[in-house]
């Protein structure tokens, strides 16, 4: 092929205009980039962007949750989560979810669920794990594993009204975190620290927040 000095001043001038439309394109994928940091498939920078809103306007932290409860038959009951309030506003978009509660035969159930003292562990083990990945994709913190197992003991004496001096709910309650992360020993026990330091459900159990309890009156 043979090029004319026109020829090739028109084939460089469309290689300008392809080569800025690429960069332009390029430039507009690398800040989006930048603008969306996902660490462990954290937004991180939704995550500060969040901090900075809240500290402009505290009320933006302030959240409500609900749940429903209706009694089936013997020790089984369903429970609901639907709506909840946060962020200014009410937020009705996810549709409703139920959690079956029962007992085993052992404890007079049929098995129709989890016991709700099962479900206080596995919100713990939620709560837990959900703060130590974000505190951590926060400090840039790359996660490849995180495992968790619990343990609760109670003794059903308390429950049954045959001793005052032992307690109605968990006597303790023990937690094991397995965190594959390339990163020492010491970080890791951190990360643990953290999960236990900002974990609403973890404080809640630990610090006892106050609950009040009321006949509906209501029809």
């Amino acid at each position: 092929m043979i090029f004319t000095a026109r020829k090739m001043y028109t084939f460089l001038d469309n290689w300008k205009c392809w080569a800025n439309i690429y960069l332009k394109i390029h430039r507009r994928e690398v800040i989006e980039m930048a603008d969306n940091k996902m660490v462990n498939g954290v937004n991180v920078t939704e995550l500060f962007n969040t901090i900075e809103a809240i500290k402009d306007k505290p009320d933006i932290a302030k959240f409500k949750f609900r749940a429903t409860n209706k009694w089936i038959n013997g020790t089984h009951c369903r429970a609901t989560i639907k709506d909840f309030y946060g962020a200014l506003k009410e937020d009705n978009s996810r549709l409703p979810v139920d959690y079956d509660m029962d007992e085993p035969p052992v404890l007079l159930g049929n098995n129709e669920g989890r016991n709700p003292v099962e479900y206080l562990l596995v919100a713990l083990s939620g709560c837990l794990t959900t703060s130590l990945v974000a505190h951590a994709s926060a400090k840039g913190i790359k996660i490849q594993g995180v495992q968790s197992r619990y343990e609760g003991d109670i003794d059903l004496r308390g429950f049954l009204g045959l001793s005052d001096d032992v307690p109605v709910g968990y006597q303790n309650i023990r937690v094991y975190f397995k965190i594959d992360a390339d990163v020492s020993d010491k970080q890791k026990e951190e990360m643990v620290r953290m999960a236990q330091k900002y974990s609403p459900v973890f404080n809640t159990i630990t610090k006892s927040a106050p609950v009040s309890v009321h006949l509906d009156k209501q029809k």
